[in-house]
């Protein structure tokens, strides 16, 4: 089981104090997480070059909400001081995973219970003044940004899928992607330090892989793909 990483340090004198680093935080609070969700589910047929054009495409259908939802609470906040600070309109997916289901032709597969339950955390995150919806932008687009350019190598060539239908994990607004994620990395740690609840956000995080971890090993199942 993952250690859990405490937001706040105590100094000498007894006082609560916040990490120097939110990011560092989360991503040692998500280290086994990260490990998981490579090593297990839809995922990691896709990354074996083992998956399918419909398991791809149901992937897609089920993360579609998940992105929809995300962008709509984030924009709901984008004039917070916090949590506007990650608010960047260049990483919205969910235009893109739409265009690629209609080259798959795959516009009416179902949503499964985990994806629900996925779209729920993040409306839950959006709550008030939104400063958990931080670990569900980290945890989602520094992936695509990072591991989501692999999984497109892949599935071009063990699926034959057209550009056309990997838009998902093109960002044209971006001119330099590693550029922007050094920014983007900047902006959460910039929120961080302008807000308490660190605890908050860092556990967000953990939820946030394992919604994804979770939903990951449903699709494997509806897929067939596992065992």
């Amino acid at each position: 089981m993952l250690d859990r990483v405490d937001s706040d340090h105590i100094d000498r004198a007894g006082r609560s104090v916040r990490p120097a680093s939110l990011l560092e935080a989360m991503r040692e609070r998500t280290k086994a997480l990260h490990v998981t969700a490579e090593r297990t589910g839809i995922v990691a047929e896709l990354l074996r070059g083992r998956g399918t054009r419909e398991a791809y495409a149901l992937l897609l259908r089920n993360l579609l909400p998940v992105y929809e939802t995300l962008e709509a609470e984030l924009l709901r906040h984008a004039a917070s001081p916090v949590t506007g600070l990650i608010v960047r309109p260049e990483l919205n997916r969910s235009a893109a995973i739409a265009a690629d289901l209609a080259q798959l032709d795959a516009t009416n597969l179902p949503l499964l219970p985990e994806t629900i339950a996925y779209v729920g955390a993040i409306r839950e995150a959006g709550g008030g003044e939104g400063h958990a919806l931080l670990a569900h932008a980290y945890t989602r687009y520094l992936g695509d940004l990072s591991g989501g350019q692999i999984i497109k190598k892949i599935l071009a060539r063990s699926l034959e899928l057209r550009p056309e239908a990997l838009s998902f994990y093109d960002f044209p607004a971006i001119a330099d992607i590693p550029r922007f994620k050094d920014a983007y990395r900047v902006s959460l740690e910039r929120a961080g330090t302008r807000m308490a609840e660190h605890d908050v956000v860092i556990e967000e995080a953990a939820t946030a892989f394992q919604l994804n971890i979770t939903l990951s090993q449903a699709l494997q199942q509806a897929t067939g793909l596992a065992g």
